[in-house]
């Protein structure tokens, strides 16, 4: 029997090594994450499985315009090892990856109050981090970052054109802590 529960063992950490190489997550460098989600030209999409194998940074609520409640809920999700690496200097490494999902809010009337919750899916958008600006005739990369907005029934295919125009706007004000709102992500609190 304990001669089954290491072979078991081994099985379950060689998949655990594959599972992680197929990632290109090992070493956390820009070209591991390249070869995941973006093709030759730059053009990023969506990693598969972000949700089991990244790790989540923390969720934002988007107040409704008017009433009570949230119009959005953002979840957000970090490839594994950004974490640590912030923490211990202060940095996003290259190779960082990360997703945020916007869901539509859905508020309702329970036990605990009023609350807002996920709703139906809108999107994701996803970074990755790359100080050498790899693509510099792809529009969606620069300032270290390649940016793209996907809509929910296509998570291979961005509707983003440009980033400065699509989506660094929003992060204007983040400038400072690399484009990234870091004060609404707990596990990067240092």
């Amino acid at each position: 029997m304990q001669n089954a529960n290491v072979v078991i063992n081994w099985i379950a950490g060689a998949a655990v090594v594959a599972t992680v190489a197929a990632w290109g997550v090992i070493g956390g460098s820009a070209e591991s994450n390249e070869k995941v989600i973006a093709d030759a030209n730059g053009n990023l999409h969506v990693p598969q499985g972000y949700r089991s194998s990244y790790q989540m940074l923390g969720s934002w609520a988007v107040a409704a315009d008017q009433g009570q409640g949230s119009k959005e809920i953002h979840a957000v999700y970090a490839s594994p090892g950004v974490i640590a690496s912030y923490l211990k200097n202060g940095r996003f490494p290259d190779g960082a990856v990360f997703v945020k999902e916007v869901f539509e809010a859905a508020t309702q009337h329970m036990t605990t109050g009023t609350v807002s919750h996920a709703g139906n899916f809108k999107g994701w958008f996803v970074m990755l981090k790359d100080s050498s600006n790899r693509y510099p005739a792809n529009k969606l990369w620069g300032d270290g970052w390649g940016w793209s907005w996907f809509e929910a029934d296509n998570p291979s295919r961005t509707t983003s054109t440009d980033y400065k125009t699509d989506c660094q706007s929003c992060h204007t004000p983040a400038q400072a802590t690399d484009w990234i709102y870091v004060e609404g992500y707990p596990p990067l609190k240092r």
